[in-house]
């Protein structure tokens, strides 16, 4: 059982809802990252997901993206993210970690070269934005041959057929996106999105994750009532871009914010429990 499973596991037998939050490596300096990783978990979180720095965020809204060109300028790569995983394993070796990014850094490293670069630094899987299942086999095996989970996206479009076809082949948990648009756009519509989870449920065996437009403890309450998981990403990142003259502050900050949606989250679980 990889580390995601086992982490949604408990978090089953538990009645608890996973928060994931999502921050891009290296923004606003590369020194901060692995800190920060470690106060989301003090927070509350039970995954990360660490963004690649991009030069094209096709997926991404313009806070991510000014995030991405950020950690570029500063000469961020795949490799320095890695790096920044390892060192975070030296002190934490239960939090799950997903890559989240696009495939042309992956592309460049080679799928078998990033695979175990990826296990040996104690990554456990990645959401590759522009890969489709249906031209994902070869970076689906370098990373099934190493322990690794690929996470995939599900749109409000996804029709059942759809759903069915990537929750055949992604693992971990599957991603369903609230909004039809980038990461911190559109209004969380949390009847259309319930109704959604509930159709993904009904085909998927995997956990639920929710996310884009959760930037609030309410709107990650009213998520947390249907999903697996709250994933909140543009709301952490404007606070990391309103303080980057003083990052030494940003941990500090992010975490007391990841400590209201956690605070939230709990609420609804203990109710429904």
């Amino acid at each position: 059982m990889s580390r995601i499973a086992a982490r949604f596991e408990t978090l089953r037998e538990q009645g608890r809802t996973a928060l994931i939050p999502f921050v891009t490596a290296g923004d606003p300096a590369p020194e901060v990252t692995v800190p920060l990783m470690h106060a989301m978990v003090a927070a509350g979180a039970d995954l990360i997901e660490l963004g690649v720095p991009f030069s094209d965020p096709i997926a991404d809204g313009p806070v991510i993206q000014r995030a991405t060109e950020r950690a570029l300028a500063l000469g961020v790569s795949l490799d320095d993210v890695l790096e920044m995983v390892r060192r975070f394993r030296l002190e934490d070796q239960a939090t799950p970690v997903i890559l989240m990014g696009y495939l042309n850094p992956i592309e460049v490293m080679g799928y078998t070269d990033f695979a175990h670069a990826a296990h040996a630094v104690g990554l456990d899987g990645a959401l590759i934005v522009d890969v489709p299942p249906e031209e994902g086999h070869d970076l689906v095996a370098a990373l099934k041959s190493q322990g690794l989970d690929l996470v995939y996206l599900l749109a409000p479009t996804s029709t059942a057929a759809r759903i069915s076809r990537i929750g055949a082949v992604a693992t971990g948990f599957v991603y369903y996106v609230s909004v039809k648009g980038v990461t911190g756009s559109g209004q969380l519509d949390t009847a259309a999105v319930a109704e959604q989870v509930a159709i993904i449920k009904s085909l998927v065996s995997l956990p639920v994750g929710v996310g884009f437009g959760i930037g609030s403890p309410e709107a990650a309450a009213q998520v947390a009532k249907v999903a697996d998981a709250v994933i909140v990403g543009s709301a952490i990142v404007r606070r990391i871009e309103a303080m980057a003259a003083t990052p030494e502050h940003i941990p500090g900050a992010i975490a007391t914010f990841l400590g209201s949606l956690r605070h939230a989250i709990d609420e609804v679980d203990a109710h429904v429990t």
